[in-house]
C-alpha cells in the first residue's frame, strides 16, 4: 500500500468520481494545443486541399476515357460519311427512340472506331494525377506526424511541470497507480487517438466538400439523392456515440483503478504474501479487471456499430444513384463516362463518412483520456512562491512555530495552537503516540502543507516569504521510509549535492559509515541499486540516505524515525552518523526509541496535536509525567 509523507495509508481511497463529460469542449481544447504549430498546420491543410483537388479530378479523367472507348464502339457500328445528327434522325425514323436519345448525349463520329492514342494519353494523365495526389498525401501525413509529436511532447512537458506544482495533498488523496495512469496511459492514448484520427479527419472533411461540389456540377439531382443519406448517417452515429461515450469514460477510469491496485500490490508484495492476502488480492484484481472488461466491451461494441450502420446507409445511396443515373444515361441527360465518374464520387463521398464513423471509437476513447489529463492540468496548484529578491544569507538556524493550527480535513484539527522555539544549533526531539502530529510538524516546516493559522519562521523570516526551493535546500531530511532510485550507490549519495566532487562524496559516505560495507561489494561505489533498493539491507539503505544528507550540508536537519528499521549494531552506527550530521545544526528528531533522544537539548511530548510536556530528558523524568510513563513502559 502507498504511504504518504504524513504517514497516513492511502491505498484504500477510491478514485475520484468522474464529472460530467463534454466531448466538444475537450476536442476544442485539444485542438487549441495545435496552435503553436499553426504554420505547419496551414501547410498541411494546403497540401490536403491540393492533393484532394487532384484526386477529385481523377474520376472525371477516367470517365472521359470511358466515353472515348464507348463512343468508338458505337461510332464503328454507324455508317461512315454521315453526321451524328443524321444518325440520330435515322434512329428516330425507324422508331428506335431510346438509341436516338443515347446517341444524342454522346460525342460520336459515325464510322470512326476507338482512338486508342487519345485513350492512352487520358489514362497517362489519370495515372500522373493519382501519383501527384499520393505524393501530396505522403507529405501531408509526414508533416502532420511532426505536428502531433511536437504537440504531445508539449503536453507531456505540461503534465510533468504540473505534477511538480501540485500540493502534497493531491497525492495523499489519490492512489499512486491512478495518478500514474493519467500521466502515462492516458497521455499515450491521446497520442494514439490523434495519430490515428486527425489525419483521416482532415482528409475526410476536405474530400467530402470537394466531391460534393463536383457532384453538384455533374448532376444536381444525383447529388441531392446522395446527400439525403447524410442525415441518416449522422443520426445513427449520434445515437450510438451518445451511448458509448459513458462506457469509454468508465473504461479509462476503471483502468486507472486497476493500475492502482496492481502498483500497490507489487509494491507491497512481501506484505501481501506474509499476511496471506494473495487470494484477496487476486479476487480484487479479478473484480477490477472485470470492470475494465465490461466497460471496454460495452464501449467497443457500441462504437463498433457505427461503421456497419453508416455503410448500410451509404449503400442505399449507391442503389438510388445507379437507378436514377441509368435512366439519365438512357435519356441522354448524362454520358456513360459521367455516370461512371459520379458513382466513383459517391464512393469517395461515402467512404470518408464511413471511415470517420469507424474511427469514432478511437476518437471517443482519446477524448475520454484527454478529459482525464485536462482534469489533472486543471487541479488547484500549491500557492505560488514569492518573487525571488536575490540570494538570502543563511542564518544560524533559529526555528519558531508561533500559535500554529492545521487540519488535513476541515473540522478535524491535527495541530492546535502549537508554539515552540528551536534555538540555533540545538537538537529538538519530538515524541508521542502515533497520530499525535509529529510528522505533521515536519510537513508544515517543509511547506508540504500550508498552516491554517499562525506562522512558522526561520531566523525571523516567515517560511511563506521564501521560495520552496530556498526553504527546502536549507533542510536535510532522513526519513523512516528510505528512498533510493535505480542507479549506483555513488549516484544515490551524490543526489544530495550533484555538484559535489568525488572526494566529498566519499567523505560523506565515510562519515555515515557507508564506506564500511561498500568495499565488501564487487563494484564498490559503482554497485547498482534496484529501484526499491532490494539488493541492499534496510540498515545499509538508511546509511546511504544519511550520507546523502551529510553531503547536502543543510543548515537544518530533520530525522524522522531514522533508526526504526535497523538492528541494534547498525543503530549505533546510525546514531554516530547522525550525531556527526547534527553537529552545529538545528535538528529535529522524531523517534519512538527513546534511547536515541536522551542527549537532545529539548524534548517535546505531543498528544493530539498539542505539546503536553517539554524539557530535557532528566527534567521530564523528574516530573514523572507522560514522558516518564513512556520511558517506564
Amino acid at each position: 500500500m502507498t504511504r504518504s509523507v504524513s504517514g497516513r495509508i492511502d491505498g484504500g481511497l477510491a478514485a475520484p468520481t468522474a464529472r460530467s463529460r463534454d466531448f466538444t469542449a475537450t476536442a476544442v481544447r485539444l485542438a487549441r494545443r495545435l496552435l503553436p504549430q499553426r504554420l505547419a498546420t496551414i501547410v498541411v491543410l494546403l497540401l490536403g486541399v491540393v492533393g484532394i483537388a487532384i484526386g477529385v479530378v481523377g474520376p472525371l479523367v477516367l470517365g472521359h476515357a470511358t466515353d472515348l472507348l464507348f463512343s468508338g464502339v458505337i461510332g464503328r457500328g454507324l455508317p461512315a460519311g454521315i453526321t451524328k445528327e443524321q444518325a440520330v434522325a435515322a434512329a428516330r425514323a425507324r422508331g428506335d427512340g431510346t438509341f436516338a436519345d443515347l446517341l444524342s448525349g454522346m460525342h460520336v463520329v459515325p464510322g470512326q472506331g476507338v482512338d486508342f492514342a487519345a485513350v492512352g494519353r487520358t489514362l497517362a494523365l489519370a495515372l500522373t494525377l493519382y501519383l501527384l495526389a499520393a505524393l501530396m498525401g505522403w507529405i501531408q501525413a509526414r508533416l502532420l506526424n511532426v505536428i502531433i509529436q511536437r504537440t504531445m511532447a508539449a503536453l507531456r512537458a505540461d503534465v510533468e511541470d504540473k505534477v511538480h506544482r501540485l500540493p502534497l495533498s493531491y497525492f495523499d488523496s489519490r492512489q499512486r497507480g491512478e495518478v500514474l495512469s493519467r500521466v502515462t496511459n492516458d497521455v499515450d492514448n491521446v497520442q494514439t487517438s490523434l495519430s490515428m484520427t486527425i489525419s483521416q479527419l482532415i482528409t475526410s472533411v476536405l474530400t467530402v466538400l470537394a466531391v460534393l461540389v463536383v457532384m453538384l456540377v455533374l448532376s444536381p439531382l444525383l447529388a441531392l439523392i446522395t446527400v439525403l443519406t447524410v442525415p441518416l448517417s449522422l443520426l445513427a452515429t449520434r445515437t450510438i456515440a451518445r451511448r458509448s461515450r459513458d462506457q469509454f469514460v468508465a473504461q479509462w477510469r476503471n483502468t486507472g483503478r486497476l493500475n492502482a491496485h496492481v502498483e500497490e500490490t507489487y509494491s507491497g508484495f512481501t506484505v501481501v504474501k506474509t499476511f496471506g492476502h494473495r487470494a484477496a488480492a487476486q479476487e480484487r484484481f479479478r473484480e477490477l479487471n472485470g470492470d475494465v472488461y465490461t466497460a471496454s466491451f460495452g464501449a467497443q461494441f457500441l462504437s463498433g456499430l457505427v461503421s456497419p450502420a453508416t455503410t448500410f446507409i451509404g449503400n442505399l445511396s449507391y442503389v438510388a444513384v445507379a437507378v436514377a443515373g441509368g435512366l439519365q444515361v438512357a435519356t441522354g441527360q448524362i454520358t456513360l463516362g459521367h455516370i461512371q465518374a459520379f458513382i466513383q464520387y459517391v464512393r469517395q463521398f461515402n467512404q470518408p463518412l464511413t471511415q470517420v464513423a469507424a474511427m469514432y471509437n478511437t476518437l471517443q476513447s482519446g477524448m475520454a483520456s484527454a478529459e482525464r489529463v485536462f482534469d489533472l492540468l486543471d487541479t488547484d496548484e500549491q500557492t505560488p512562491d514569492p518573487p525571488v529578491t536575490g540570494p538570502r544569507r543563511r542564518g544560524p538556524g533559529r526555528v519558531e512555530f508561533d500559535h500554529v493550527d492545521f487540519a488535513y480535513r476541515p473540522g478535524t484539527p491535527i495541530i492546535e495552537d502549537l508554539s515552540l522555539v528551536a534555538e540555533p544549533g540545538s537538537t529538538v526531539a519530538i515524541v508521542g503516540p502515533t497520530g499525535a502530529g509529529k510528522t505533521t510538524l515536519v510537513n508544515l516546516l517543509m511547506r508540504f502543507y500550508e498552516v491554517d493559522g499562525g506562522h512558522i519562521s526561520i531566523d525571523g523570516v516567515d517560511i511563506t516569504a521564501m521560495t520552496r526551493h530556498e526553504l527546502r535546500s536549507s533542510i536535510g531530511m532522513v526519513l523512516q521510509d528510505t528512498w533510493l532510485f535505480g542507479g549506483t550507490i555513488y549516484d544515490n549519495i551524490a543526489y544530495g549535492r550533484p555538484d559535489a566532487t568525488e572526494a566529498e562524496v566519499v567523505e560523506a559516505a565515510s562519515a555515515a559509515h557507508v564506506d564500511r560495507f561498500v568495499h565488501s561489494l564487487p563494484d564498490g561505489y559503482q554497485t547498482r541499486i534496484t529501484d526499491d533498493g532490494g539488493n541492499v539491507s534496510a540498515g545499509e539503505k538508511q546509511l546511504i540516505t544519511i550520507a546523502r544528507a551529510i553531503l547536502a550540508q543543510p543548515s537544518l536537519l530533520i530525522l524522522d524515525e531514522a533508526t526504526s528499521s535497523v538492528d541494534t549494531r547498525t543503530e549505533l552506527l546510525v546514531q554516530q552518523a547522525t550525531a556527526e550530521l547534527r553537529r552545529d545544526r538545528t535538528s529535529f528528531l522524531i523517534a519512538h526509541r527513546l534511547s536515541t533522544i536522551r542527549d537532545a537539548d529539548l524534548i517535546l511530548v505531543m498528544e493530539a496535536g498539542r505539546i503536553v510536556e517539554r524539557g530535557t530528558h532528566d527534567e521530564l523524568l523528574d516530573r514523572r509525567g507522560e514522558y516518564w510513563s513512556m520511558v517506564a513502559r
